[in-house]
């Protein structure tokens, strides 16, 4: 097979005011035609800008260096005039990019935007577009396309989002595809229909592709070689097998120790389980959508968090989990069930009696970004609990508390004087946590905490929030749709599917002895590193959805504390 691309000693820089930053040191590599090639690191390692590089949408303050060659089918990509450019770039050149919300235009419906490209790239008439656009649809696996034509991005699920950027990437018949972090915060079973639909693509059509992501579970899935870029430098490339089997760079073997492996047993220690912290009873939150339409996002559901364990909550997109949490902290007014927390019935406090509730009860958010006020200095982030509740008496105090408590996440003190912007996705994490732990609670949901971290400071704050555990003696309700996370972090884990938890059990005896039909699909989906699995889960397509005929009536215990769902 011959290189379709090759990219030989590029360098770039970003410039601001007198000075020059380098982000890019001398990258070399080539794509061959029909390979998927996957460039790993963490989170500022280059990965994504070299493939902006690529493909020149680069801020106006980014230089490439002039020693740099880019060349794609014996075109230099650096050299050749703008509109030859962009003809390359449009037709074939695809790329995905990571958010598809914010990457597709929301005033416009998904049809459209697919006709668009096919539009400028091929001459065709508006109805022929269509037609190409539902026939498109229809290969990526999006059901009723016809009728899917005319919506819009928001009603779309994530994964539904992510096909619709794979159909514009495709619209106009690339020879490369660059997929831009395409699976991340996507749940597992979604991850696994996109990695598979790019595998199924690449063997259909001979595409090549560049596949850039932090998560080498997905690399070792779908890739043949692996490129592991760091602080702007390429420090180790070969075959996946090879890299995976023998990496020769202490950085590929550091990121290779941090990736979470779900086969192997969690060394677990003996929790006294006496009175439950909190406990939900027949909990059912329904939400009018529209058009005299409800959706029942949780239904019937019944669960025990003990004091001092962590209680992994997992399943897809829109199995009611963060609902779940959010109804238990009193954020959704539930619209029928119990929860009781500490012996009291939370729906039955006034509004003063809640506030002093709310104190023992926090949340750490999954986005930390978004859920930091990026007007704030960190040091009012934080204070804003401790003066909401009353828990210093003056400025002095404050920042005090405030700096003991940067120090309890391993951060700086001195970070109090920053703003969010300036921190890692990482340390931004850190200050969520912080703000958790500033009211003294005794219970915490972690909604998706981990979502958008790369793999190494995951492993960091799975540690942290361990540390925390012991010396706090907190409870977590840790949601996430890792299920290689959750095994790392929980005591038991509770498994959900469309509103209902169909099985709870002890963390290990559920990863080793899965009973529902929903947990094996879902422990099935999980991406592995053990290079035989790339065959067994991408190929076969194993998720072909398992739904239930009829609700759940109850969990039933089969063995000692392992409950599932009876029908």
């Amino acid at each position: 097979m011959s290189d379709i691309l090759k990219v030989n000693q590029l360098g770039l820089s970003f410039e601001s005011e007198d000075q020059q930053q380098e982000v890019l040191k001398n990258i070399s590599f080539s794509v061959k035609e029909g390979e998927i090639v996957g460039i790993i690191g963490e989170s500022g390692s280059g990965k994504s800008m070299t493939a902006r590089s690529i493909t020149q949408l680069l801020p106006d303050n980014a230089i490439i260096h002039s020693d740099s060659e880019i060349e794609f089918k014996g075109h230099k990509l650096l050299e050749i005039k703008p509109k030859a450019l962009r003809k390359i770039l449009g037709e074939d050149i695809g790329m995905i990019f990571q958010d598809p919300l914010s990457s597709l235009n929301p005033t416009m419906t998904v049809g459209d935007q697919v006709v668009e490209v096919i539009r400028l790239h091929q001459r065709m008439s508006k109805k022929q577009a269509k037609a190409r656009t539902v026939e498109l649809m229809t290969s990526i696996g999006i059901k009723d396309a016809d009728e899917r034509f005319s919506h819009y991005p928001h009603e779309f699920s994530g994964g539904m989002r992510q096909r619709i950027m794979i159909a514009i990437a495709l619209a106009a018949n690339p020879s490369l595809l660059i997929a831009d972090e395409p699976t991340t915060a996507l749940d597992v079973t979604i991850q696994a229909q996109i990695l598979s639909l790019i595998k199924q693509l690449q063997k259909d059509l001979n595409l090549s592709v560049l596949l850039i992501t932090h998560d080498f579970g997905v690399v070792a899935q779908i890739c043949t070689r692996v490129i592991v870029m760091q602080e702007g430098k390429i420090v180790e490339q070969g075959p996946i097998d090879e890299i995976f089997a023998n990496p020769q760079h202490p950085y590929t073997r550091l990121l290779l120790e941090a990736v979470p492996r779900i086969e192997e047993e969690k060394i677990t220690q003996e929790k006294v389980q006496v009175q439950p912290l909190i406990s939900v009873e027949q909990l059912e939150q329904v939400f009018d959508i529209g058009k005299g339409k409800q959706l029942k996002a949780v239904n019937q559901v019944n669960l025990d968090i003990y004091k001092g364990e962590t209680l992994g909550l997992v399943g897809e997109s829109g199995s009611g989990k963060s609902t779940l949490g959010r109804a238990i902290l009193q954020l959704y007014k539930p619209t029928s069930g119990r929860i009781m927390f500490q012996g009291f019935d939370l729906h039955q406090l006034t509004k003063s009696e809640m506030l002093k509730v709310r104190k023992d009860m926090q949340i750490i958010f999954q986005d930390p970004y978004a859920s930091l006020n990026p007007r704030m200095k960190i040091e009012d982030i934080i204070g804003e609990a401790l003066d909401t509740h009353q828990l210093v008496n003056n400025a002095k105090e404050r920042r005090a508390r405030v700096e003991e408590l940067l120090g309890l996440v391993e951060l700086d003190p001195s970070f109090a004087s920053r703003f969010p912007h300036e921190f890692s996705g990482g340390q931004r994490q850190r200050i969520g946590i912080a703000r958790a732990l500033a009211v003294e609670p005794d219970f915490i949901v972690a909604d998706e905490p981990l979502s958008a971290l790369d793999v190494s400071i995951q492993a960091q704050i799975i540690e942290l929030l361990k540390k925390l555990q012991d010396k706090l003696g907190l409870t977590y309700l840790f949601i996430a749709h890792d299920l290689a996370v959750v095994k790392q972090i929980s005591d038991r884990v509770a498994v959900m599917q469309q509103g209902q938890i169909v099985e709870v059990a002890e963390t290990n005896e559920l990863y080793a002895n899965p009973l529902h039909p929903y947990t094996q699909q879902l422990l099935q989906a999980v991406p592995r590193l053990d290079a035989q699995m790339k065959s067994k889960v991408v190929d076969s397509n194993p998720l072909k959805a398992w739904q239930p005929n009829k609700e759940v009536v109850v969990l039933k215990e089969v063995t000692p504390g392992h409950y599932v769902a009876d029908y």
